[in-house]
Parts: C-alpha cells; sequence; structure tokens
C-alpha cells in the first residue's frame, strides 16, 4: 500500500551508498525522488517542496568535500532549516546534522551526557596544536571538525613530531578551520563496536577489527567478516578486503545500548549510529564519534541476520502517514 500519495524525497550526493534503500523503496513501488544535494536550490518565499513531498530523508554526508561536493556541507543547514520551517517532516533534520558535522559539538554533548570520550582540545588554528596538546597523553590524533570516512584525523607519536608538523604548516584543521587535538585511544582487543539505531532505539551493532593503520571504518566499506568471508558489496567506493578490517555482529550490554539511546534522542538523530570502544589503557568506555549518516554495514543478511534497510523503509512509511 502506498504511504502517501506524494513520493518521498531522498537528499544525498553519493552515486553509491544509498542503491540498497532505493532498491527496497523500488521492490515495494514506493514512488520517490532523488534530490542532488550538490546541485540544488531552493526558493525561501516558496512551499513547493512541502507540497511535492510526504517527506524529506537528509543523507547528506560530511565527507562530501572529497567528492568534490563540499559546497553542500553548509548549504545543507539553510535547506533544511527552510523545510522545517515550513513544518515539512525532515528525517535527520538541522538538529541531527549539525551534530553530525561537528566534533567539537559532540564532545559537548557527550560531556552533558556525563559520557565518556578520549581526552580532547578544541582549536581553531595550526600553532595551536603543541599548546593544546599539553596535558595529553601521546600518541594524539588532530582531528577535523568535519571529517567523514576516516578522512583529515593524522596521528602524532610525540610532542616532537606534533611541533615538527606544526611548525612546517603540515597541519590541516579542514573546512571549517577547526579541530580537535585528541588523544589517540588504543582499542582492546583490537576492535571498536558501532551501534546503529532507528528512530532513536537500538537496531543493531557490530565489531570491527582493525589493525589501526586506517581510520576509515565506514560500515558499508568493511567486506570481510572476522572469520576471513568476503562479504556482498552493496556499495564500497574503497577496495576493503585489502584494508585490514574486518566485521562480525555483537549485542552491547543494556547499559551500553542505554547509553547511545540518549546520545541519538538528545542530538534529534532518527537514523544513525554511535561509535565506543573500550579504552585498553584503563578499561575506560569511550564514545568517540557520533553518526547521523548511517549507511549500514555490507551484507547486513549474513552479519547481522536481517536487512536493515527494510525496517528503515517501514520507519520511512510509518513517519509520512502520521
Amino acid at each position: 500500500m502506498m504511504p502517501t500519495a506524494k513520493p518521498f524525497a531522498i537528499y544525498h550526493e553519493h552515486p553509491d551508498w544509498f542503491r540498497p534503500l532505493f532498491a527496497e523503496l523500488d521492490r515495494r513501488e514506493i514512488p520517490y525522488v532523488n534530490l542532488n544535494a550538490s546541485r540544488h536550490f531552493f526558493d525561501p518565499s516558496s512551499r513547493r517542496d512541502a507540497e511535492a513531498y510526504s517527506l524529506i530523508f537528509n543523507r547528506m554526508s560530511p565527507s562530501a568535500y572529497l567528492r568534490g561536493g563540499g559546497n553542500s556541507t553548509f548549504y545543507t543547514l539553510g535547506a533544511v532549516a527552510h523545510w522545517e520551517r515550513l513544518g515539512f517532516r525532515v528525517i535527520n533534520g538541522n538538529r541531527a546534522y549539525s551534530v553530525e558535522t561537528s566534533k567539537a559539538l559532540q564532545l559537548s554533548l557527550l560531556e552533558s551526557l556525563g559520557m565518556g570520550y578520549p581526552a580532547s582540545r578544541v582549536i581553531n588554528h595550526p600553532m595551536l596544536a603543541v599548546e593544546a596538546s599539553e596535558g595529553l597523553r601521546f600518541p594524539i590524533v588532530v582531528k577535523a571538525n568535519i571529517g567523514g570516512s576516516g578522512a583529515g584525523i593524522v596521528r602524532y607519536d610525540s610532542a616532537e613530531e606534533l611541533l615538527c608538523a606544526m611548525e612546517a604548516g603540515e597541519i590541516d584543521l579542514g573546512m571549517d578551520s577547526t579541530a580537535l587535538v585528541q588523544e589517540y585511544t588504543p582499542a582492546r582487543d583490537g576492535h571498536i563496536t558501532r551501534v546503529e539505531t532507528l528512530g532513536g532505539k537500538y537496531l543493531y551493532a557490530i565489531d570491527v577489527y582493525t589493525d589501526g593503520s586506517s581510520f576509515n571504518l565506514c560500515p558499508a566499506d568493511v567486506c570481510q567478516t572476522r572469520g576471513g568471508v568476503e562479504l556482498t558489496r552493496s556499495a564500497c567506493p574503497i577496495d576493503a578486503p585489502k584494508s585490514g578490517i574486518s566485521v562480525e555482529g555483537t549485542t552491547p550490554p543494556p547499559e551500553i545500548i542505554k547509553a547511545v539511546e540518549r546520545v541519538v534522542q538528545a542530538a534529534g538523530i532518527d537514523v544513525g549510529g554511535v561509535e565506543y570502544m573500550t579504552d585498553d589503557r584503563d578499561g575506560r568506555i569511550v564514545y568517540y564519534d557520533i553518526n547521523a549518516l548511517s549507511n549500514f554495514v555490507a551484507d547486513a543478511r549474513n552479519v547481522i541476520g536481517f536487512d536493515p534497510h527494510e525496517r528503515l523503509v517501514d520507519y520511512l512509511v510509518a513517519e509520512a502517514r502520521e
């Protein structure tokens, strides 16, 4: 049955990541429109979008600048604000998108909720990196405020190495000239855990195993199980099997699930994930990334036992009917 007489609008700029979502919409014969975030305009005086679509699903990625779509990053704030002002239902609206595109905001949110995260400083000039690192345990990473897919993260193993990079002008704070100077956290048992949520509630979780040489832990790019089985790739722009990263399904403790749900609800994230790890130095749980863009794990049925895109479309249909 059709959820409404109007199509869904999927606002995004990535050519591959959302093919499984489109396939599920096609399978159910639910009409949708692709809104190209990198080539888009709106009229602040017009209600055309509100009259044309049943809802808009904001799938804009902070890593768009890596694909020539950086013009969309800050533009999206205005576009989504326009739709929300019209009373339009935007899945992952401006509150969620603001948290997605600011690691500094993510830390403030975690601090407000009393949740652990790696010791960090926020800087707005490269020449502050060494000063900001004082009191932190090395190795540290300088992490661009707007990154995505592991981009904009550089590790420094000593204060001397950081000083040399700073004096050589090699520290890049990213597109908004803001970055974190953050302790590099060694993950216990060599893995981080990504918890996915839908409608503010737990959906599933995966352990992502890495040798520490890559910061790109995008679940759609991890195409090998912990046991070495190659997964069917749904949308992998990177040669993931050669990256040394593997994945397996897991179920976090109830207190972790509750904590993650608190995060996404506070951030206004309708569809998104939170990543955490156990600090191998002291056994402390640290949350280090909040994502309002969930691509879901590749070949999900073989990893977690079900296709999350089916439940995602169920959620979109329910929201459109409301």
